[in-house]
């Protein structure tokens, strides 16, 4: 862990995204903070769906004791508050950014699984707390933030690569598909968009007044340093055509968390999003050197 650590904070808007994209930004609603996650640990990417009158969110559990994602679930009260919570989701590798959504006649999980080399289709099994792979998906590349949405009668995703911080940062791929299980197919322009300040997927795509919007991530600062909408003019199997809004106002009274923002998610009535604050401390480093000890510790045991 380098001296400076990215601690994550979930926040609920009490509005729709249509209405955070017309305010230009997260300041003109009231904001529902999640508590505060134990020391060097943090809660991020936020995504739901509602049921039964309840929110149920999806979200990156992730500590830096161990570096490895994994995805929780929770249930909020009428007042945002979590009354329950459990991990759903843990494999051998990283997970992130687990945008969750309903389409034929199924609830789907998509996470962001890059280190496992591929990209995994999960199915709930038992909502909200048993999920399925269904199938893998070969993209040109490994999926960073895969973000699956409908459009013009065709499935689409957008996705980062792999490669230089730069690449997965800022250039923005697509593939598109018939149906959700595939055959994937790669857009003929990848990478249809390159620009730090507004490639990475960020949330959940989204109409407002008739055109397609892609939350995107400016990283021009830092990683995940603010947000913005990508506006769609065209997107065909054969072109892209967009451009990026202006960087979304940050919510009110953020408290230490205006380091940056890298998730916009709709859920409804509400809007999801995460902040975060850049924690400098020595005990950074020190909690990076015992993980590595007991990596070494466990393969000399092997």
């Amino acid at each position: 862990m380098p001296l400076f650590s990215d601690i994550w904070r979930i926040g609920v808007i009490e509005s729709p995204i249509q209405a955070v994209a017309a305010a230009g930004g997260l300041h003109k609603a009231p904001v529902r903070w999640l508590p505060e996650e134990p020391s060097y640990a943090f809660l991020a990417d936020p995504f739901g769906l509602w049921r039964d009158g309840r929110l149920h969110l999806f979200a990156e559990a992730y500590d830096y004791r161990t570096r490895h994602g994994i995805i929780d679930h929770l249930e909020l009260d009428a007042d945002f508050r979590p009354v329950s919570r459990s991990t759903v989701i843990r494999e051998p590798w990283h997970l992130s950014y687990p945008v969750v959504f309903e389409a034929e006649g199924e609830t789907w999980m998509t996470p962001e699984a890059f280190r496992s080399g591929t990209f995994t289709l999960y199915r709930a099994k038992r909502f909200p707390d048993v999920w399925e792979p269904v199938t893998t998906i070969a993209f040109d590349t490994p999926a960073i933030d895969p973000t699956f949405f409908q459009w013009e009668g065709r499935w689409w995703c957008a996705y980062s690569p792999d490669g230089t911080q730069a690449d997965k940062q800022g250039k923005l791929h697509l593939a598109y598909a018939e149906s959700l299980q595939g055959p994937w197919t790669p857009h003929a322009g990848n990478p249809v968009r390159i620009d730090l300040a507004s490639s990475r997927p960020g949330g959940t795509p989204f109409v407002h007044e008739g055109r397609l919007h892609l939350p995107v991530q400016d990283c021009t600062r830092t990683y995940g340093g603010d947000l913005r909408l990508l506006v769609v003019d065209v997107l065909t199997p054969d072109r892209f055509e967009a451009s990026a809004s202006p960087i979304l106002q940050g919510p009110t009274a953020p408290g230490r968390y205006t380091g940056g923002r890298h998730t916009l998610a709709a859920c409804g009535p509400v809007t999801l999003f995460d902040a975060k604050w850049i924690k400098a401390s020595p005990q950074g480093l020190a909690i990076d050197i015992a993980r590595k000890l007991r990596l070494r510790a466990a393969r000399r045991s092997l």
